[in-house]
């Protein structure tokens, strides 16, 4: 297990390169105000705490464990859209107006320098340095996402990255797929056996989902969207051969007729339904998948690298991290939540029963995490972590974003070539990044 935690830390602290390095513009004399405004011990207060939607029941235990070590304290949870580049322009729309209706909120690992920037969260480092927060038990990769021109606008939650996930009662272990020409050949094989109905699930809707998977098809191939130096090399032979591969398993008959409509909670709800062989999913999805009260697979569930290209198996680096709202009328209670659910007891509760993967490489030897989370000890997560890349790292993610999913659908709906579409995200990501 030592090697495991051992493997998983050095690999995510190596990969998450995602620390950005602009001037951020918040008032530290009126934040301290703020934050002793909203000091109180002696009354209740109600914080809102908003984040995706949460299929497990990792967000009600953190809450009901939170509000019982803190009575003064109440956390209203308010759900944001599953999609999360509909949740991004949630925050930024409340956000533009200086709005306080939210206290606490959960940030995709590439928004946090926007946030920053943007001067929508509240620096934690008077926090943290207060209560004595020892930073080095994290992993050193997660914490660095959240950090912005010198100052933590945000500390993470958990780690993700694209998985593999089968059904052991379909596919032996020693016939898992390698690649994704095996992928592909296998689902077509077992589509409509044990009661399923396609042979592979992904997220191939217009969002942000859409970006991880295109970035694990080009990876696989050697091809990269934006090298290290913040060269736009999406136009060359080896990312348009990835996504060509992407093309022919969407356009397949292995996957789902409206593929290009599923997110997350489609695909995830389909596998343990029992309707596939195999997804594409974050490790939250193991936990989802043996939780006896909504799966119909308990017990039957591996989970491997995804399959690799010319180049070998790649993942797309992910995660998520909690914020405060810098208008927030509470953010003294509102750190103390955002420090339950990043510490010791919230991350291990998001653990157990959110399958989410820990940024405290110290929980990976806990007993009762391993218990919940057996996959997190096994081989086959530790690769799959050991292939994880992040996505473009860029100041203008969302614009770079957007410019990716429009033309990857296109592709997916047969509206342009792959050729095509790579010339196009040349020339557009190339104009966005040079605005």
């Amino acid at each position: 297990m030592k090697k495991t935690v051992k493997l998983s830390s050095a690999l995510l602290a190596l990969t998450f390169g995602l620390t950005a390095c602009s001037s951020g513009n918040s008032d530290q004399g009126a934040d301290q105000k703020k934050t002793n405004k909203g000091d109180s011990s002696d009354k209740k207060v109600t914080i809102v705490y908003a984040r995706g939607q949460d299929s497990t029941k990792a967000t009600e235990k953190v809450i009901e464990a939170f509000e019982k070590a803190h009575p003064n304290i109440k956390v209203e949870f308010r759900e944001m859209p599953a999609d999360t580049g509909k949740q991004h322009d949630s925050y930024v729309t409340m956000l533009n107006a200086q709005s306080a209706e939210i206290d606490v909120m959960d940030l995709d690992v590439v928004w946090p320098a926007e946030f920053a920037q943007a001067g929508y969260t509240l620096p934690l480092d008077r926090f943290i340095d207060n209560d004595g927060i020892d930073l080095s038990k994290y992993n050193q990769g997660a914490l660095a996402a959240g950090n912005f021109n010198g100052k933590q606008w945000a500390l993470p939650k958990f780690i993700d990255a694209g998985m593999l996930f089968y059904r052991t009662d379909l596919v032996p272990q020693d016939k898992v797929p390698k690649t994704w020409d095996e992928l592909l050949a296998m689902a077509k094989q077992l589509k409509g056996t044990g009661g399923t109905k396609f042979g592979y699930l992904m997220q191939a809707k217009q969002y942000e989902g859409l970006v991880c998977n295109a970035v694990e098809f080009i990876a696989s191939y050697g091809g990269k969207i934006v090298d290290e130096n913040n060269n736009v090399v999406i136009n060359s032979p080896e990312a348009i051969k990835g996504l060509k591969k992407m093309v022919e398993i969407v356009k397949s008959d292995a996957v789902p007729s409206n593929i290009t409509t599923f997110t997350e909670p489609e695909s995830h709800t389909a596998f343990i339904e029992g309707q596939s062989p195999f997804i594409r999913n974050w490790p939250y999805q193991y936990a989802l998948a043996n939780d006896q009260t909504q799966s119909k697979i308990v017990g039957k569930v591996g989970v491997a690298p995804l399959p690799a290209g010319d180049k070998g198996s790649a993942a797309t680096l992910g995660g998520w991290m909690t914020a405060i709202n810098k208008y927030s009328k509470h953010p003294k209670e509102a750190w103390e939540f955002v420090k339950f659910m990043t510490g010791p007891e919230g991350q291990k509760i998001s653990a157990i029963y959110g399958g989410l993967a820990p940024t405290l490489p110290e929980l990976y030897k806990d007993a009762d995490v391993l218990k919940a989370n057996p996959f997190f000890g096994e081989q086959g997560f530790v690769n799959a972590l050991n292939a994880a890349v992040p996505r473009p790292v860029v100041p203008n993610y969302p614009e770079v974003s957007e410019i990716i999913q429009i033309n990857v659908s296109k592709a997916l709906a047969g509206e342009l070539t792959v050729e095509q579409a790579a010339a196009n995200m040349e020339k557009e990501i190339k104009a966005a990044l040079n605005k």
